[in-house]
C-alpha cells in the first residue's frame, strides 16, 4: 500500500453512496487519475474495496486505521515552523482535547500556526485540505492516529467511525458484498 491509497479509501468511505468518478477523486485529493486507479487496484488486492472498486469495506478500513496506520505510515515530528494545523491541533480534535501538548503542523509558508512539522500523509494533502475543510478534518484525524497518544487515537477512531456511520452505505463486509445482502 501507498499513503494515497488510504486517502482514496477515506474519501470514498466519507462520500458513502454518493456517485463519483475517478476524476472526482483526482480533483478532491489533488492526485492524478492514474494514481487513483492504481490505488484502487492495490486496495482491491488488500481486500479493502469491493471488486467493482466502487465501495470501501468500511469495517476493514477502520480495522486497518486502528491497528496498522501508525506502523505502515509512521511519522516523526520535526522542527518547529509555520504550517497548517493537523492531528490534535486541527478541528475536529482541537476543540475536544485540551492539553499542554505540542502543536503539529504540515509545513506550509502560508500556514496559520507554528508547531512541530509532520510530513503529510501524501504529498498533495495540504493543497487538498486547504480546498476542503471536511477533508482537512479527515486528514487531521488520520494524523492523530499516526502521531497521537492513546487518548487522541481513541477519539480519532470514534470520530472516523461516526463519519462513516453518517455516510449512507450498503455493503459493510466482503461477505455481505458477495452474498448481495
Amino acid at each position: 500500500m501507498r499513503p494515497q491509497d488510504v486517502a482514496v479509501l477515506m474519501r470514498i468511505a466519507l462520500w458513502g453512496d454518493r456517485p463519483w468518478r475517478y476524476a472526482d477523486l483526482s480533483q478532491a485529493l489533488k492526485i492524478s487519475q492514474s494514481e487513483v486507479s492504481e490505488a484502487l487496484n492495490r486496495c482491491q488486492a488488500a481486500r479493502l474495496v469491493d471488486p467493482s472498486r466502487r465501495r470501501v469495506f468500511r469495517s476493514s478500513l477502520l480495522e486497518f486505521l486502528t491497528h496498522g496506520l501508525k506502523y505502515v505510515f509512521p511519522v516523526q515530528p520535526g522542527a518547529v515552523l509555520r504550517g497548517v494545523p493537523t492531528a490534535h491541533s486541527a478541528p475536529p480534535l482541537a476543540g475536544r482535547i485540551v492539553a499542554e501538548q505540542e502543536v503539529y503542523v504540515w509545513p506550509h509558508a502560508g500556514g496559520s500556526l507554528r508547531g512541530q512539522a509532520i510530513e503529510p500523509l501524501y504529498p498533495t494533502a495540504v493543497a487538498a485540505a486547504q480546498a476542503d475543510p471536511e477533508w482537512h478534518a479527515a486528514l487531521a484525524l488520520l494524523d492523530a492516529l499516526r502521531v497521537g497518544k492513546a487518548r487522541e487515537q481513541k477519539l480519532a477512531i470514534e470520530l472516523i467511525q461516526e463519519a462513516f456511520n453518517a455516510a449512507p452505505y450498503a455493503a459493510e463486509t466482503p461477505e455481505l458484498a458477495r452474498t448481495g445482502s
